[in-house]
């Protein structure tokens, strides 16, 4: 059962990098300083060190303040997000899914890469610049909140109830397809 905890724990810990790489490094970085629930294994414990906790809440920051503005957030989302999340990604599969020996770390590493990659393509390719196009940039505040406080949601619960995170994760990727796919486009002739 713990290796299937894992698993849900790194699916939802992944994703959640796809909207913020930061914040689910973040979290796993804190908790694993300070609680028992997630024990990173050598080369991931790294992330417990003063030194990345300091770079991620740095970091974090700069994410939180650049993605609040439509032309910056765009840039930001294509030039160095697209490399960034789904290495953020990878790396929280594969330090969470480390503690499972039957799990190679190139698969973890990959289906983090996979996973968090996908979310942020639906993110910076479908939903942002729908949201952008629709309230004229007014609206990429409060879904920057939103998608912030899912991913710090998803990523806290990945950890400490990882089957609510594997579900919450589910439940916005089914949202944010819908929304997608249900938007008006402009018919024939109009």
């Amino acid at each position: 059962m713990e290796a299937l905890f894992a698993i849900f724990s790194a699916f939802g810990l992944s994703a959640s990098a796809g909207l913020n790489a930061y914040i689910p490094l973040l979290v796993v970085a804190v908790m694993a300083r300070f609680t028992d629930l997630i024990k990173l294994s050598s080369p991931y414990d790294a992330l417990t060190n003063w030194w990345i906790i300091g770079l991620l809440i740095f970091l974090s920051i700069i994410e939180f303040l650049v993605d609040k503005f439509p032309v910056i957030n765009h840039i930001n989302d294509f030039i160095l997000q697209t490399f960034v999340r789904p290495a953020a990604g990878a790396i929280v599969f594969a330090a969470s899914t480390n503690v499972i020996s039957d799990v190679h770390p190139v698969l973890a590493l990959a289906l983090g890469l996979l996973v968090a990659g996908s979310v942020h393509a639906v993110k910076s390719t479908a939903v942002r610049p729908a949201v952008t196009a629709a309230t004229g940039g007014a609206g990429n505040i409060p879904v920057s909140l939103a998608e912030e406080a899912t991913s710090a949601t998803v990523s806290i619960l990945s950890v400490v109830v990882p089957v609510v995170g594997f579900i919450l994760f589910l439940l916005f990727l089914s949202w944010a397809i819908w929304r997608y796919s249900n938007r008006k486009r402009p018919r024939p002739g109009d």
